[in-house]
């Protein structure tokens, strides 16, 4: 089992809160008090969870600049009030930063039982491994 510290569960834990502080405010007409302090949390949250140099590294890097750009952005575009546009920021921003995991999200994807055998379909199947063969190269 892994042992988390107490700053990791607490960041897990805002983390959680901010993902469905997001998908709530979506689910409610973007409702930008909902987005916003989703946004915070979920922040605040990966800060907690791998610390607050390796959250300013992973954000920070200079190929990443673009990504951490239009992430951060669509965050302040929704405080200051506009959450359709900051929302549509903030997920182009979030597949640029993190489309380096999708392939080892969907390889643990294929593992679990039901989803496995949906991932696995031949039409489904061709479509995932081509979004995992176009993360890689970039």
């Amino acid at each position: 089992m892994i042992s988390l510290t107490d700053s990791q569960k607490i960041g897990m834990g805002l983390t959680g809160f901010g993902v469905f502080f997001l998908f709530f405010g979506m689910m409610l007409f973007f409702d930008k008090a909902l987005l916003a302090i989703g946004n915070i949390l979920f922040v605040a949250g990966l800060s907690f969870v791998i610390g607050w140099e390796r959250t300013f590294r992973f954000f920070f890097q200079k190929h990443k600049i673009k990504a951490t750009s239009f992430f951060l952005g669509g965050v302040l575009v929704v405080l200051i009030g506009w959450p359709i546009i900051g929302v549509v920021l903030e997920i182009y921003g979030f597949f640029l930063l993190f489309r380096g995991f999708f392939p080892v999200a969907v390889g643990f994807i294929r593992r679990v039982p039901v989803l496995g055998s949906i991932l696995n379909l031949p039409g489904i199947s061709t479509l995932v491994d081509k979004v995992g063969e176009s993360n890689t190269m970039v």
